[in-house]
């Protein structure tokens, strides 16, 4: 039986405290089943790397909805943890970059989607997108080389959680094999878009964005050298996928980064 009161609240789901060690996501009544097991299969599949991320349950029917447990992780996320001690920013910033390395020093994961099509169908879809710069994002990305390694594709600070046994890596829902250096530059967008005319930040969380952000890359081009070029090349195609995200406050600030890296080309 559910508690009254979810734990977390979600855009696709609510958590709920489930049985000892256990949380339940209980996708609301329009998520289908379809996508509910695409996300238990990702997620098994994640957890059988090895990597830091939780284990994953058997999905359930409560009532007319589905949901999925996961393993509790008893932690607190890098943004919190960053926000309480601010000085321990560049600590986390190459922690980040050192976790997003070790996963893409892992290959051949049975059961994921290639990113290649999650962008291409994230670009089709992506409304804010003139047909000039749609066709333009769609040529470079088929220009890009391909890759089979494990990318998370929603990696930022908010989705690691610093645990009494070491940092544990969540929500997974976006994960693929491809370039590793397209997984970095979406996490470099995802942080720089936060800096976007609109998005809110004070001047404070500017200057942490970008402090963050230069620390975080710094350190992860030491951990796997070389790469630069095509990391900047891959930024305005990720721009371009994410303006199919729908996030009104940063999507003219998308257009224009896809605009820059692509427009002389498109």
């Amino acid at each position: 039986m559910l508690p009254e009161t979810p734990i977390a609240f979600g855009r696709t789901a609510e958590i709920y405290a489930w049985e000892d060690g256990w949380v339940l996501k209980l996708f609301h009544d329009w998520f289908s089943e379809e996508s509910a097991r695409y996300e238990a299969r990702l997620a098994r599949a994640v957890h059988a790397t090895g990597l830091p991320v939780p284990a994953v349950g058997e999905i359930l029917e409560i009532g007319s909805r589905l949901g999925l447990p996961y393993q509790r992780v008893e932690g607190t996320s890098v943004l919190e943890q960053v926000r309480a001690r601010p000085w321990t920013l560049p600590k986390f910033s190459r922690l980040l970059a050192e976790l997003q390395a070790g996963m893409h020093e892992t290959g051949a994961v049975a059961g994921l989607p290639p990113q290649r099509q999650r962008l291409e169908n994230k670009i089709r879809r992506a409304e804010g997108l003139s047909p000039r710069l749609r066709a333009a994002a769609l040529d470079a990305l088929a220009a890009m080389p391909q890759g089979e390694r494990l990318c998370h594709g929603d990696f930022h600070f908010d989705n690691v959680l610093i645990t009494a046994r070491g940092p544990v890596v969540i929500d997974w829902i976006d994960a693929a094999l491809g370039r590793p250096l397209a997984d970095v530059a979406r996490s470099s967008v995802i942080l720089l878009g936060l800096l976007a005319p609109g998005s809110g930040a004070t001047w404070v969380e500017r200057i942490a964005v970008r402090w963050h952000h230069r620390i975080y890359l710094r350190h992860y081009f030491r951990l796997r050298p070389g790469g630069e070029v095509e990391f900047r090349a891959w930024r305005p195609i990720v721009a371009a996928a994410r303006m199919s995200e729908g996030i009104a406050e940063i999507q003219d600030w998308l257009g224009s980064q896809v605009e820059k890296g692509l427009g002389s080309v498109g």
